[in-house]
């Protein structure tokens, strides 16, 4: 049995993946993968993700040049889930948001709302529109 097939794919054959800062510990950004994502993760030591809108595989900062160095890839006690330990590479701080945050979880419940606790780093049109 290879390490790919301990996983518990779901029925799409995907994963759901947290992406974790390696030196502060936050939480940046969830995605999904599916096995080509994750073995190709494992082999270059960058992200790799399964683009489920645009069904295809997305190299963390193709486009942004915000890559992500992975330093470990964990999965957890079902085997359902892999976390990421990363750098966040490109602008600094790094983002991991296509909203031009650090974090994608920038948004916080507060008496009965969201609101947005994390700005703005760099506007989005300036990081896709080149």
């Amino acid at each position: 049995m290879t390490w790919l097939e301990e996983i518990r794919w779901d029925e799409n054959g995907l994963v759901p993946v947290i992406a974790q800062e390696d030196t502060t510990g936050d939480v940046l950004m969830f995605a999904w993968m599916n096995r080509e994502a994750l073995a190709l993760t494992a082999e270059k030591g960058e992200a790799v993700y399964w683009s489920r809108s645009r069904k295809k595989l997305w190299h963390k900062g193709e486009e942004s040049g915000h890559i992500q160095k992975v330093h470990a890839i964990r999965m957890d006690c079902d085997n359902d889930v892999v976390l990421l330990r990363i750098t966040q590479l490109g602008h600094q701080p790094g983002i991991a948001c296509h909203t031009g945050r650090h974090s994608c979880f920038f948004q916080k419940y507060d008496n009965g709302q969201w609101v947005s606790v994390d700005p703005v780093i760099k506007d989005p049109a300036s990081i896709y529109n080149k």
